[in-house]
């Protein structure tokens, strides 16, 4: 763990939308403070009309809410636009969370329209966390995304990430580069990430160093002095193959090897990377330098992977940048928050539903959970099932899955195993959730994707897995729907 806590710099329980306040303030007004509702957090489209997505941001989330507090100044801010009331002002200057939370672990393959996180709350405390809540995962899971996406990319060829530079602020580059870690990143060049995360740190030189000297052999020769031990050299300053490159070998032989060390690397980045790196191994081998790295830089994605490694590119390690820490082709991962249900006088959670004539954007009513189903045979993941809170999977008898929409598509599954895919994260407002370290997260996201089908994975027209639901859940969002349909 690093030498600095981020959530101690800084209060963050005024990073709210303003109508979460106006509401919150009526809520009171109209005694219904007490009332205990649902939300789901969740989201409708895979970000690139990808297979599926990476769940992140869950440790920051609850870092944030173990620390939500409104400190006099946010009070003195509230009273002076003079619409909420006292008695709301004194009630936010005792704000304790007192509800529970279930999430789906970070790591894990998540689809669209399943519940990644639930609150269950006293209405002011779930309608306030609304932002956070989605600022935190939609952010950090669309780099996940992005990030897995890459390093599925490559291969097996590592992958860092580059990107602080052109990231969305300063909380995007270290947020980030935590999430294109988790995603599949071996390591960052964002010095902080690694202080405050204990991800790996990389970096080398830039341009300016190799301009500061007389030329490009005096450069190199001061960098290898001053990292003899980690020495990988920016060889397009000037002219890759015509001095970069013939240059890194004369240091690589005139100064590290006389001091017993090794080249770790050379580093690209520009030009034709097919072309220039197929050239840049070749003069390297023939120079024994067999086990000098090419690194390969800017603005890479994993399209641009994919046809570099198609092409036969000589590269042993990528370092991307904007494209990765931005999401540049689809930067907004849609995850959106909506009341479920809400309790009755028995503490009965009674279903609610929110319908449009956009057919994807119809809720799933009701208190639910999520189980992922496993074939027993290869650990392969066969569909994800929502049913309502109180079903149980079991899984030591037959359960037929079927099309919530063309419902006489079905399919009887035996050989299989039940996982309940949320656990708890808060109870009754006590936090009982440990994270895993990064690393552990980092682990647990690779063993968790590698169990999709590949056809699941793969970028071009992926197969659709399958998001069912119960027959218990399907009858009650048929209720709703028909019921309010008759009464509106």
């Amino acid at each position: 763990m690093g030498k600095i806590n981020l959530k101690e710099k800084r209060n963050m329980s005024m990073l709210m939308d303003f109508y979460e306040l106006t509401m919150s303030n009526a809520y009171l007004s109209k005694g219904l403070k007490d009332k205990v509702v649902y939300f789901d957090m969740f989201f409708r489209k895979v970000p690139e009309q990808g297979g599926f997505a990476i769940m992140a941001g869950l440790k920051q989330l609850t870092e944030y809410i173990e620390g939500l507090k409104f400190d006099e100044a946010d009070i003195e801010y509230l009273r002076s636009l003079n619409i909420f009331n006292e008695e709301f002002l004194e009630y936010l200057r005792n704000f304790k969370f007192t509800g529970s939370i279930y999430s789906v672990k970070e790591g894990t393959p998540i689809f669209p329209n399943e519940p990644i996180i639930t609150v269950k709350a006293p209405i002011i405390e779930a309608q306030l966390i609304e932002t956070m809540i989605l600022l935190t995962i939609n952010h950090q899971s669309l780099i996940a995304t992005k990030a897995n996406r890459i390093a599925r990319a490559a291969k097996g060829i590592p992958i860092l990430e580059f990107g602080a530079r052109r990231s969305q602020g300063y909380d995007g580059s270290i947020y980030g580069a935590r999430a294109a870690y988790i995603g599949g990143a071996q390591g960052t060049a964002t010095a902080i990430a690694g202080e405050v995360f204990g991800i790996p740190v990389f970096g080398t030189m830039a341009h300016s160093w190799i301009q500061l000297f007389e030329d490009e052999y005096e450069a190199f020769k001061a960098y290898a002095e001053s990292y003899p031990d980690s020495c990988t050299l920016l060889v397009d300053t000037y002219s890759v193959l015509e001095s970069g490159v013939p240059n890194a070998i004369k240091v690589a032989k005139e100064v590290l090897e006389p001091m017993g060390k090794r080249l770790k690397g050379v580093r690209l980045d520009s030009g034709d990377m097919a072309y220039l790196s197929r050239k840049t191994r070749k003069m390297l081998d023939e120079a024994g330098l067999n086990d000098c790295n090419i690194v390969a830089s800017n603005s890479l994605d994993e399209y641009t992977i994919t046809s570099l490694l198609n092409q036969g590119a000589k590269i042993d390690v990528f370092g991307v940048g904007e494209r990765l820490v931005t999401s540049k082709a689809e930067p907004v991962f849609g995850g959106v928050y909506k009341l479920v249900a809400v309790e009755d006088n028995e503490g009965k959670p009674i279903p609610r539903i929110k319908l449009s004539e956009n057919v994807e954007k119809v809720s799933n009513p009701g208190f639910k959970k999520v189980y992922r189903l496993f074939n027993k045979e290869n650990d392969t993941a066969i569909a994800d099932i929502i049913t309502m809170a109180d079903e149980v999977i079991d899984d030591t008898n037959p359960y037929t899955i079927f099309d919530p929409v063309y419902t006489w598509k079905k399919k009887k599954l035996t050989n299989y195993y039940a996982v309940e895919l949320q656990i708890p994260i808060f109870e009754d407002g006590v936090k009982v959730y440990k994270s895993p370290s990064l690393k552990e997260i980092k682990h647990y996201c690779e063993e968790e994707v590698n169990k999709l089908w590949e056809e699941v994975r793969r970028f071009e027209n992926p197969h659709t897995y399958y998001v069912d639901l119960s027959k218990k859940l399907w009858n009650t969002k048929r209720e709703l729907i028909e019921r309010l349909r008759e009464e509106n």
